[in-house]
């Protein structure tokens, strides 16, 4: 799990350690070829894996939708035969992170931007179409609000990219079940938590947070743990 990428990390004070420098995350990557695997999207991992395929593949995704990623996550993505999932909120296009009250302001990609991602070969997914998360909405009893975030942000996307999108991401990491249920109501493949506890699944996948202070050791011993620290899905 990813957010955003840029040349000097140390360059924009990030209280919420969502930013990786362009060197590091270039290290990252070469870390993971070296040892046989390679980065894809979070919908071909699954596919792979219902299929049997998954051996040496692993989810990359990136939070958020910043700009950056276009200008420096997707040169070294391709530079190191990798893809991604990049989770984009329609809602905010060419806007900035105005969630993060005390973070630096990131821009967002555009409708463009979307565009040449997607174009580029990187799957785009839904992050909702603001970035509220989904379980205060359940506690309001707003199910409009609910409705516009999960299933008219991927009409949205749809209507943007002319491509099908299958995957959704819980701003904040936020899930509980009804939540979950509006996902896969909405008609999304799989979504993306971070540490979902027992409702992991497809709708509610656990992820590992990667940032800048993650050099090899640090990485190898989050692909060991994660499988004990997280609850392991099948894909079904």
């Amino acid at each position: 799990m990813y957010h955003s990428v840029w040349p000097d990390a140390r360059a924009q004070p990030d209280p919420y350690r969502v930013t990786v420098s362009v060197d590091r995350l270039r290290r990252q990557l070469r870390w993971l070829r070296r040892r046989g695997l390679r980065g894809v999207s979070a919908g071909e991992l699954l596919r792979a894996a219902r299929a049997g395929r998954a051996a040496g593949l692993v989810g990359l995704t990136f939070d958020d939708g910043y700009r950056d990623f276009l200008d420096h996550a997707l040169p070294l993505l391709r530079e190191h035969g990798c893809t991604a999932t990049v989770f984009v909120l329609p809602g905010r296009l060419g806007g900035d992170n105005a969630w993060d009250a005390e973070g630096p302001r990131k821009p967002l990609l555009t409708a463009d931007g979307i565009r040449a991602v997607a174009a580029a070969g990187m799957e785009i997914g839904s992050h909702g179409l603001t970035h509220v998360s989904l379980p205060e909405l359940v506690a309001r009893g707003d199910h409009a609000a609910l409705r516009r975030e999960v299933a008219d942000s991927r009409a949205l996307l749809r209507e943007l990219t002319g491509r099908e999108v299958t995957g959704f991401c819980y701003p904040y990491g936020a899930v509980d079940p009804a939540s979950v249920a509006a996902v896969r109501d909405a008609g999304y493949d799989y979504a993306c938590a971070v540490d979902p506890g027992p409702l992991a699944d497809v709708h509610a996948l656990p992820r590992v947070h990667v940032g800048e202070a993650d050099t090899g050791p640090r990485l190898r011993a989050k692909r060991l743990l994660h499988p004990l620290r997280r609850r392991k899905v099948t894909p079904r």
